[in-house]
């Protein structure tokens, strides 16, 4: 067992990365695919109180697509995993409450994300290493 304890956490990270930005980044692509049903979607099944539908769809695909290329870079990744965390607590309470396994499943990686960083496979890991060497 002291093998599995050596596997390399940047390996997780990066799995973590790629699986739950792909998640969003496949909602996002479908939401532009055809945005006349997305906006019947946002206003009859997505409808969240607060925000107007035209507004929610383009909220949510932006970050569907912009922050999942962050987590694929590991650029930024930390800052990347917040909005989606939040679209996540969204879905569940307001649109798919049954579906809280597979929300706390994507939460579970975003906040593995959010609290240990996108790894040494990442772009946030090269620009650290350049900054330290640079000061």
């Amino acid at each position: 067992m002291k093998r599995l304890d050596r596997f390399p956490l940047s390996i997780l990270l990066l799995l973590f990365r790629i699986c739950v930005g792909a998640v969003f980044w496949n909602s996002g692509l479908t939401k532009l695919a055809n945005w006349d049903s997305t906006l019947l979607l946002f206003r009859y099944e997505y409808a969240v109180p607060l925000l107007p539908p035209h507004v929610a769809a383009i909220l949510a695909a932006g970050i569907e697509l912009a922050c999942p290329m962050l987590l694929f870079l590991g650029l930024f990744a930390r800052i990347a995993t917040l909005p989606m965390l939040a679209m996540t607590a969204v879905i569940e309470v307001f649109v798919y409450p049954d579906f809280w396994l597979e929300h706390l499943t994507w939460a579970a990686l975003l906040l593995a994300i959010l609290t240990r960083g996108a790894g040494a496979i990442s772009l946030d890991a090269v620009i650290g290493r350049v900054w330290k060497t640079s000061l």
